[in-house]
């Protein structure tokens, strides 16, 4: 397989026409190499838009989810950001190429050890993995920006509260098989505002709230 040519197909065929216009997202998606962060054999399927199956029962994003994400947060140079769920570090790494500092939590300690060396081998310094439940804690401070890469059944404020006032928070909510992708950003201390993006349907965020379940 020509991984290059495939690779400039998936941005320009894919992402480019799920309405991912910024440039240096772009860019950044035609430069590093997926094919390095998918599961072994696995490979040829790292260009085509579909969701790889990753341990854990859980999933790897795919490629225009990873655009719309990236596109919706507006990095910039400077900015600290938080990811919730590591996985294969393939995100982690594009964060990493857009932003200053990249924080990553998963709650599987090999995806962490995974993720590390797939940024080592990427030559990606700027980041920090944790193997932390998000679900019960979160790094401490504010971050830029904040990307939850697993579903919410329910909304959790607690992210909000990790992101700075003028911050963006990515996070998808809802149950199988609609999902609502969201772009929240803090205006506040306790005030901020929330805009849809699109529908999909992502694994949940293990050990995340469910809604009370009602009895009659």
């Amino acid at each position: 397989m020509d991984t290059d040519f495939a690779r400039r197909q998936m941005v320009q065929q894919q992402v480019r026409t799920w309405n991912v216009a910024d440039p240096s997202v772009l860019a950044v998606l035609a430069e590093l190499h997926r094919e390095r962060f998918v599961p072994a054999g696995f490979e040829e399927l790292a260009f085509a838009d579909t969701a790889i199956p990753l341990p854990h029962s859980q999933m790897m994003m795919t490629p225009t989810v990873e655009g719309r994400l990236l596109q919706a947060l507006k990095l910039e140079p400077q900015h600290r950001v938080l990811e919730i769920g590591t996985g294969t570090g393939f995100l982690t790494a594009c964060l990493a190429k857009l932003a200053a500092a990249v924080t990553s939590v998963d709650i599987f300690s090999d995806f962490v050890s995974m993720a590390e060396s797939n940024l080592a081998d990427a030559r990606i310094e700027n980041t920090e993995l944790i193997c932390m439940d998000a679900t019960k804690e979160l790094p401490k401070g504010e971050f830029d920006a904040v990307a939850v890469t697993g579903s919410l059944p329910v909304f959790d404020t607690r992210f909000v509260d990790a992101v700075k006032p003028g911050g963006r928070l990515f996070v998808i909510v809802g149950d199988s098989p609609v999902m609502d992708a969201r772009i929240v950003t803090r205006i506040g201390e306790n005030d901020w505002t929330t805009k849809s993006l699109f529908e999909t349907d992502v694994r949940p965020l293990l050990n995340a709230s469910r809604p009370s379940a009602f009895s009659f």
